[in-house]
């Protein structure tokens, strides 16, 4: 009898054991990422019963709670739905958040390690419940000047500060209100959503950071020209044979220039000329020269091939591996399965501005206490070193040619020096293009880089081009952030 009731009294001690462990990983070690899971919609759920705190730019609040008078208690309300959109994104009563409303949500809804006193000193207080304020990076004029300058197109603007990585302007269009996407009834919730993904033109997707990712054309000969400067073998006036066509290796394919003929009147056309003049032929041959390990190694110290936090998840954008020549000849100006989100190629821009190094780019500038205290702030931080500063001058020097006597010349502006790169990226054999422009200014001493995207070819279908219609964007955007 002795011997059973010993047995009957370790297996409960180690059942309980068994419970207080798991108990304590859960309450204490695991809380925070169970707590940031957007699978977990008991979190998103008990959200509502507090008061969730604000997202502010310039300390005013875009996303706000208000008391709602109903079993939620509060209501979400975004100050202005579709021009924060792809910032605030939005957090329903029946689905996973979006944007800065998931990525810090256990800041928000004051469930987060570092607001635990706060909650328990409110608690014996007997106040309420209150989630912290996140202050994003984002600037009002530069974000409402993006947004009027892409007016009703297809696309997006990113705007950063090449020095810190903050993101100071972020426009996806066409956008949507994330106030519909939040009211108390689920099903009318459901419905929203569901006309919303139906929509052929996809206003869920945050084009700048994601979506379905185009190939970036010319702008990737910045990289290419990156990776041939590096590998010291090559200068800015290096020079290429200049065909006026070029038939890709083992095959029947012809690569052409965009106007046709030769890049400039030589036999042969130097890179930075070849850049200028954005002519594909050259830099099919450069590409072949250098290899595709070459290329990827160089996109992936720029940032290709990996998500990036800003803190929200980016799209990878894609340079393939295992590529033949011909495949890597037309990845040398930015086809076959090259791909490229606005971001991406913001800090390719970035980075030239920089000095050769990339930042980590980022949204989010501090959390702050509902006592105005800080919980968190958010530093400068380097991904690593992209190319020597010398290849960022030559880069610098290159682009400030394209704009003031190249194919960049539409981004012009009066009195400051502006270093660009457009590209005009084809996406199958009748479909519209896909138009770019990035660069920064002022390019003798950066505090703006520039990425647009306009896809859909602009309306024009295959008749419009980066400096047609993205490189103007470019100048809009860029004087109103310099006039400040």
């Amino acid at each position: 009898m002795n011997r059973e009731l010993k047995r009957v009294s370790i297996l409960t001690l180690l059942m309980v054991g068994t419970l207080l462990v798991s108990t304590t990983v859960i309450q204490y070690f695991a809380a925070d990422a169970l707590n940031a899971d957007p699978r977990n919609s008991r979190t998103l759920y008990e959200s509502y019963s507090v008061e969730r705190g604000p997202i502010l730019v310039d300390g005013a609040p875009i996303a706000y709670s208000e008391p709602s008078g109903d079993n939620y208690k509060f209501q979400r309300v975004y100050t202005e739905g579709p021009l924060y959109a792809p910032v605030t994104g939005y957090i329903p009563v029946n689905g996973e958040a979006t944007g800065i409303e998931r990525a810090m949500n256990e800041y928000l809804s004051g469930q987060s390690s570092s607001q635990f006193f706060d909650s328990v000193n409110r608690l014996i207080t007997g106040q309420d419940p209150q989630g912290a304020s996140v202050d994003v990076t984002i600037d009002p004029v530069a974000q409402q000047a993006a947004w009027d300058a892409l007016g009703d197109l297809q696309g997006a603007v990113i705007v950063t500060e090449p020095a810190t990585g903050k993101i100071i302007a972020m426009v996806s269009k066409p956008s949507f209100d994330p106030n519909s996407m939040v009211v108390h009834n689920g099903a009318e919730v459901q419905q929203t959503f569901d006309a919303l993904l139906a929509d052929p033109q996809d206003p869920l997707f945050n084009r700048a950071i994601g979506g379905d990712m185009n190939p970036p054309g010319s702008v990737f000969k910045l990289v290419v020209a990156a990776a041939a400067f590096e590998s010291g073998e090559y200068t800015p006036e290096s020079t290429l044979p200049n065909p006026g066509s070029f038939t890709l290796p083992g095959s029947t394919s012809v690569v052409t220039n965009a106007g046709g003929g030769r890049c400039g009147g030589g036999e042969e056309v130097t890179i930075a000329d070849a850049i200028r003049l954005s002519c594909n032929i050259p830099f099919a041959e450069l590409g072949i020269e250098l290899g595709d390990t070459a290329i990827r190694e160089q996109a992936e110290r720029f940032g290709f091939n990996v998500t990036h936090a800003i803190p929200m998840e980016s799209e990878a954008s894609v340079y393939p591996r295992g590529l033949d020549d011909a495949q890597t000849a037309l990845s040398a100006f930015g086809q076959y399965e090259v791909r490229a989100t606005p971001l991406q190629m913001a800090m390719v821009s970035a980075g030239i501005a920089n000095g050769g190094i990339v930042m980590r780019p980022n949204v989010v500038d501090a959390v702050i206490a509902p006592d105005l205290s800080p919980l968190e702030s958010f530093e400068r931080m380097e991904l690593g070193r992209a190319v020597s500063q010398q290849t960022a001058r030559q880069l610098t020097d290159i682009m400030i040619s394209g704009v003031e006597s190249g194919a960049a010349s539409n981004a012009r502006i009066d009195g400051v020096s502006v270093a660009g790169k457009t590209g005009t990226a084809q996406n199958g054999t009748d479909d519209p293009y896909t138009l770019w422009f990035t660069g920064f200014a002022p390019a003798d001493n950066p505090q703006y880089a520039i990425t647009v995207l306009v896809e859909d070819g602009g309306g024009l279908g295959q008749s419009g081009f980066g400096n047609l219609i993205a490189a103007p964007i470019a100048k809009q955007v860029l004087e109103a952030v310099l006039n400040e």
